[in-house]
């Protein structure tokens, strides 16, 4: 772990560059800051023994990078939107709709979790699979159960 005046001087000094590299590619305040935090932090966290200030700010630059291209790729990001796209009054469900809404919320968890994947973000069961580590003959299974499950407590019918 490095010295409080190390971390210091490293932070004075690169704070602007790494600033600048996360709004080129992230294009935001909340999430500069975060990756801001996230570089220092492995800084002060790292036992990389620098050459001279060219490699340690290449080190810098890299760990920026990196971290902007790692966050940009990640699952939250990509499911994520902006307060701006939200719309002021969310649109009311039917009838219909709560009922199927408040019948998959009642389902158990193995199976409430495909169910989403599946028809709510509409991902395939092998990409289910890799997401939830599971085999991807488990997830269509749980698919097959959950809309027999479905099936029983919206219908009341317990055959297909």
């Amino acid at each position: 772990m490095r010295n409080e005046q190390e971390v210091n001087r490293v932070v004075e000094r690169y704070s602007d560059t790494v600033r600048r590299l996360c709004m080129i590619y992230l294009k935001n305040d909340a999430d500069t800051e975060d990756i801001f935090q996230t570089v220092f932090l492995k800084y002060v966290l790292s036992s990389v023994v620098f050459e001279n200030d060219e490699h340690e700010k290449a080190w810098i630059i890299r760990v920026t990078i990196n971290a902007c291209k790692d966050l940009l790729k990640s699952f939250f990001h990509s499911r994520t939107v902006s307060l701006e796209e939200i719309p002021e009054q969310p649109a009311e469900l039917t009838p219909d709709h709560r009922e199927v809404l408040e019948a998959v919320l009642s389902l158990p968890q193995k199976y409430r979790d495909v169910v989403y994947l599946h028809y709510y973000e509409d991902y395939s069961a092998p990409e289910i699979s890799r997401i939830l580590g599971r085999n991807v003959n488990t997830v269509y299974t749980l698919l097959t159960r959950s809309r027999q499950l479905l099936r029983e407590k919206l219908t009341g019918d317990e055959h297909e």
